[in-house]
């Protein structure tokens, strides 16, 4: 999941400065695209939620699972397999 979608389905509204711009190979760092929020009392909640996020995101990505439905070996921190799309029990790693 995006760092916008989560931010967007708690009710945060964001915009990305500079999403059209094309980056070249001596990126310079004023004309990236920036993840904004909206309203800067939502700030501090809104980097929050991004790195809990990360948190739980790299909670198990040491380790793998097999997708009981297609046999796929994915990364310990997935929900669903990437390749099928089926949901994956993380509590059964290889």
């Amino acid at each position: 999941m995006r760092y916008r979608d989560i931010l967007e389905e708690a009710g945060i509204r964001t915009f990305i400065r500079n999403e059209a711009l094309s980056v070249t190979d001596a990126p310079i760092d004023e004309f990236l695209p920036n993840l904004c929020v909206m309203d800067d009392s939502e700030a501090t909640r809104a980097c929050q939620m991004i790195k809990d996020h990360d948190e739980r995101m790299a909670v198990g990505v040491d380790v793998e699972v097999t997708c009981p439905s297609c046999g796929e070996i994915n990364p310990g921190n997935f929900d669903s397999c990437f390749s099928c799309q089926g949901p994956i029990d993380s509590k059964k790693k290889c």
